[in-house]
């Protein structure tokens, strides 16, 4: 990644000063999560947390659109989960996790591959069956094994019941009838790709919101980047043409932030290293940051 020097104006605050590494961060915290080991596609997306934070300084710190600076509100920098692949990597997640519902309104974590969803998931919420799920992803991760690709069977598993999950995006041409078949079978409520060029996507959410959310329970959100368009998303291995754009992804990475049931959402499947010299989609996960916290800070 090339270094470039930015300018200075004490008047326009650059993003990354926002997350200080000490105080209580109240309203949000900022964990990273960089793995990468069981990826089913070749990845470097243990560089993504610094990376994705490095872009921060690209971004301001307040949002026209909502009248929200955010300079104006508790957040922190949690720093990084060290090794989290495998069962030991796993138990540090959910040692790094286990005060964060009582202590954050909001926990943001930075991928890393897809496996996390279910290691800070699982940290979070011993009793899963408390708690739902909302996936953005052209993929429905239930495949068998343990891998970037089986996080939401393994939390099925584990005691969440399908009729938590809502999984939107899901494309053509990547997933299995078998898969297909597996979460039909598990009660999850699907959104495909196609679906998303019908109906408003802020409609769509406020729905997943209602089923995800049922019974007041709270929700896990996760934000796999290659449900983009790959001209967005280059630097998600797993990305097909004619995914959503980077607009519809913001604008869901708010609307979950402003719900008080989303305590957690995770922005996954960026590979640093794979990215544009342009950096879209490293610049896009850093946007997907703000905007949530923009959306915590409306609550």
């Amino acid at each position: 990644m090339t270094s470039v020097s930015l300018s200075h104006d004490p008047k326009w605050v650059r993003a990354n000063t926002v997350f200080p590494t000490s105080g209580t961060g109240r309203d949000v915290g900022l964990l990273g999560v960089p793995a990468c080991e069981t990826s089913l596609s070749p990845t470097s997306a243990h560089l993504t947390p610094a990376a994705i934070r490095t872009a921060l300084a690209r971004y301001s710190t307040y949002s026209t659109s909502h009248d929200v600076d955010l300079r104006g509100f508790d957040l922190r920098d949690l720093g990084d989960v060290d090794s989290p692949d495998g069962d030991d990597g796993e138990q540090r997640v959910a040692t790094a996790v286990e005060n964060v519902r009582s202590n954050h309104k909001l926990l943001i974590v930075l991928g890393g591959d897809n496996s996390i969803t279910y290691s800070v998931a699982a940290g979070l919420w011993p009793e899963l069956s408390n708690c739902g799920l909302i996936t953005l992803d052209a993929h429905l991760d239930l495949r068998d094994g343990h891998s970037s690709g089986s996080p939401v069977r393994r939390l099925i598993q584990e005691g969440m019941p399908g009729r938590n999950i809502v999984q939107i995006g899901i494309s053509d041409f990547a997933n299995s009838r078998e898969y297909t078949a597996r979460a039909k079978d598990a009660g999850i409520y699907i959104v495909t790709r196609d679906t998303l060029r019908k109906r408003p996507t802020a409609d769509i959410i406020a729905e997943a919101l209602e089923v995800a959310g049922a019974d007041n329970r709270e929700i896990y959100v996760d934000l796999d980047v290659d449900v983009c368009d790959r001209s967005v998303a280059p630097a998600c291995p797993a990305s097909v043409p004619g995914g959503i754009t980077a607009d519809e992804l913001r604008q869901v990475a708010f609307l979950a932030g402003a719900d008080p049931r989303v305590r957690a959402l995770d922005i996954t499947e960026i590979d640093a290293a794979m990215d544009t010299p342009d950096q879209r989609t490293i610049r896009l996960g850093a946007l997907l940051v703000l905007e949530a916290a923009s959306g915590v800070a409306t609550r």
